[in-house]
């Protein structure tokens, strides 16, 4: 087996380890905004902690199904693996898949991305790539990812001005993480994850539309769909480096 192979297995494992903690931490977050974190499961038991199965005391399991929630994670670690190789900077892209799950989850269940997970990401992510431009054999740059974040925070944040029930300022505050990511491989990389994310956005909003489940100012979570597009962004980004 060569080292390819082994980075990929690692990323496998490493996803699907990492995805057994995702269900608590999104039953604990999603709240309308506003209120506290649960700390209590369906059945009334104190949640202990945020790390750990998403079980009750009884044993049975609450929030999203864990094995499904390990395998979309393991999967996008393993696809990101394979695109970034052994590139030191698929450590971070590895750090940050889980994240990108746990919002995703949490959008769309209660149309929130929170603080908690944002704000630390946008900070983290140039912090963290800084360490990988520190490192050989890396392909991006790290002066375009801090441009990346920049100019997708400020984008965002003009979005939001112009058309506020069009984009919630959990977005803006997800653009800075998501433009450094993208902004790593370059700033045509920053344009291709946005304009995917929005394509993606639209075309689910048409869907629901036309199956009648939602009318044209029906709010959607759009988190989701911009991670996914800043996620096709970032494959096709890495394997062209």
């Amino acid at each position: 087996m060569d080292l390819d192979l082994w980075v990929t297995a690692g990323a496998v494992l490493w996803g699907a380890a990492a995805g057994v903690l995702v269900p608590r931490a999104a039953y604990r977050l999603s709240v309308e905004p506003g209120q506290p974190w649960r700390d209590r499961c369906p059945d009334g038991h104190p949640i202990g902690g945020w790390v750990g199965p998403a079980r009750c005391a009884d044993g049975r399991p609450y929030g999203p199904g864990t094995a499904l929630v390990c395998g979309a994670t393991a999967l996008v670690c393993a696809v990101l693996a394979l695109a970034t190789g052994t590139r030191p900077e698929l450590l971070v892209w590895l750090l940050i898949a889980p994240v990108g799950v746990l919002l995703t989850i949490v959008d769309f269940r209660v149309q929130r991305l929170p603080d908690v997970l944002t704000l630390p990401l946008a900070a983290l992510a140039p912090l963290l790539l800084g360490a990988a431009a520190a490192l050989p054999e890396h392909a991006g740059r790290w002066p375009t990812a801090l441009l990346g974040a920049l100019v997708l925070g400020v984008g965002y944040f003009l979005l939001f001005l112009v058309n506020p029930n069009g984009m919630g300022f959990g977005d803006v505050k997800l653009a800075p993480g998501l433009g450094a990511v993208l902004g790593w491989y370059g700033l045509p990389t920053v344009v291709l994850g946005t304009f995917a994310g929005f394509l993606f956005g639209g075309l689910y909003g048409l869907a629901l539309v036309l199956a009648r489940r939602a009318g044209r100012r029906t709010a959607i979570p759009f988190g989701p769909f911009l991670i996914a597009g800043a996620f096709v962004g970032l494959l096709i980004g890495a394997y062209a480096a």
